[in-house]
């Protein structure tokens, strides 16, 4: 089968930015607004993009970004939609740091019962330490306690998974029997941070798993997902940085003895289309002004942990910061310090920079084709995960002009391939860890038992 783009929408309501809600085609109330996301998701299945993303964090401030502010949860608007939507994927982050495992497990698992087996889940580690003041925690966890902890959550999760059997559940009114009681298990796990019995009460849908998402970027983040990941979110500014991601995870995922075709690299782009190039520069121009500097030093506090820069002078150097954004999103903070370095920017022309939407997916529909297929051919990327510029219209001229000219080149898919979203990215269905076991030992669950899963009898 020729390689075909991977492509996520990601639901953001009134925007990604602190000024995009003022544009004069954004639906002010839009990240509360069902009608709203029902329309995008929906335009989006309309033109056979893989998944919808939603985005999410447990923790605000009066500087947080409008769409933060006053949002849905990501799995209850998610539910919503998949009674709206038939092929396309969900996607919802869910942190690891502050959530119960079991908990998770059965959430995740009844979004893709109700949806068909289109659930997926956005594996993160929270970075802002006001999260932990939110859930009783005195002080945040540090960051490789967040990886660890993350890695022991995911095992839990997809052990409680597969509780039950494919076939556990007979439902035989004429016997009495509702279920194959040796084909139910306890997960008996014991762990640094979790201790959880199960069995989890829902069992697996049509695709067995939901699909793993994660957004590595540090080492311990590259670490994790590459071994753990089905698909992977990242950043990069240049096809230059993305090739350099792609080469270092696509290596990384091999060494962890998995199939790097099997995981997607995903970069996220927002993407501004004209029908002319003047067009797509007024469009740019008019993003670009719905960040005045007080919105993006907004913007460019969220990744040092919600930093206040309003005290420094905005036209000298970009301040020395020291460890700040050590411990939150170490990647992206310590990205932006190197490019201060190096390109001896000051404080306002960082800001300006990292909350102004990039040029390199600004211009035509074939301006933006062809810089996505020479992404996508130059081993930059395997899809993108393509947030709105400018609110309410950016995925509306997308689906219009660019996706006829990406499926022309055969790129884009023209219908889906599955109804599952493990079928539509071409990954297999896991079997479950007790099927395999009852398969390949022939003595019966004997080895499963001394691993510490006893099989319910009762």
């Amino acid at each position: 089968m020729t390689r075909q783009l991977r492509f996520g929408f990601v639901l953001h309501g009134v925007g990604a930015g602190w000024g995009d809600w003022r544009h004069a085609a954004a639906v002010a109330d839009a990240s509360v607004n069902f009608g709203f996301y029902r329309e995008q998701a929906q335009l989006a299945e309309q033109a056979k993009f893989d998944f919808l993303f939603v985005a999410d964090s447990v923790h605000i401030t009066e500087r947080s970004s409008p769409h933060y502010l006053n949002r849905f949860e990501p799995l209850t608007i998610l539910s919503a939609l998949a009674a709206v939507t038939s092929r396309i994927g969900l996607v919802a982050t869910v942190t690891a740091s502050y959530s119960e495992p079991f908990t998770v497990a059965r959430q995740f698992a009844s979004l893709d019962h109700i949806s068909g087996g289109r659930a997926g889940w956005n594996v993160v580690t929270s970075w802002l330490d006001g999260s932990a003041r939110n859930y009783g925690r005195p002080e945040h966890y540090a960051h490789d306690v967040r990886y660890r902890l993350a890695a022991e959550h995911l095992d839990v999760v997809q052990g409680l998974w597969d509780s039950w059997e494919d076939d556990a559940l007979l439902r035989d009114k004429a016997t009495g029997r509702f279920f194959d009681k040796d084909k139910l298990h306890r997960l008996d796990h014991q762990g640094e941070f979790f201790s959880v019995e199960g069995p989890l009460n829902i069992a697996r849908s049509r695709q067995g798993q939901p699909v793993i998402f994660q957004a590595g970027a540090s080492e311990d983040g590259k670490a994790f997902a590459a071994g753990r990941a089905d698909a992977i979110f990242f950043h990069a500014d240049t096809l230059e940085d993305a090739q350099r991601y792609y080469r270092d995870v696509k290596a990384r995922v091999a060494a962890a003895g998995r199939d790097p075709a099997q995981v997607s690299l995903l970069p996220g782009i927002r993407p501004i289309v004209g029908r002319t190039a003047e067009e797509a520069e007024q469009k740019y121009q008019l993003a670009a002004s719905l960040v005045p500097i007080e919105n993006a030093l907004a913007a460019l506090a969220r990744p040092f942990n919600d930093h206040d820069f309003s005290g420094y002078p905005l036209d000298e150097p970009f301040p020395d910061l020291g460890d700040i954004g050590r411990n939150s999103q170490q990647s992206s903070s310590n990205h932006i310090k190197q490019v201060a370095r190096d390109k001896g920017w000051t404080l306002r022309q960082v800001a300006q920079w990292h909350a102004a939407p990039k040029r390199t997916f600004v211009g035509t529909a074939e301006q933006v084709a062809d810089e996505i297929q020479r992404w996508f051919e130059s081993e930059g990327a395997d899809g993108f995960n393509f947030f709105e510029a400018l609110p309410n219209t950016s995925l509306k001229d997308f689906v219009e002009l660019v996706v006829p000219l990406l499926q022309a080149r055969g790129i884009w898919r023209a219908d889906y391939d599955a109804s599952t979203f493990r079928g539509n990215l071409g990954l297999p269905v896991p079997e479950n860890r007790h099927t395999r076991r009852r398969r390949e030992n022939t003595t019966g669950f004997t080895e499963v038992e001394k691993e510490g899963e006893t099989e319910v009898t009762t």
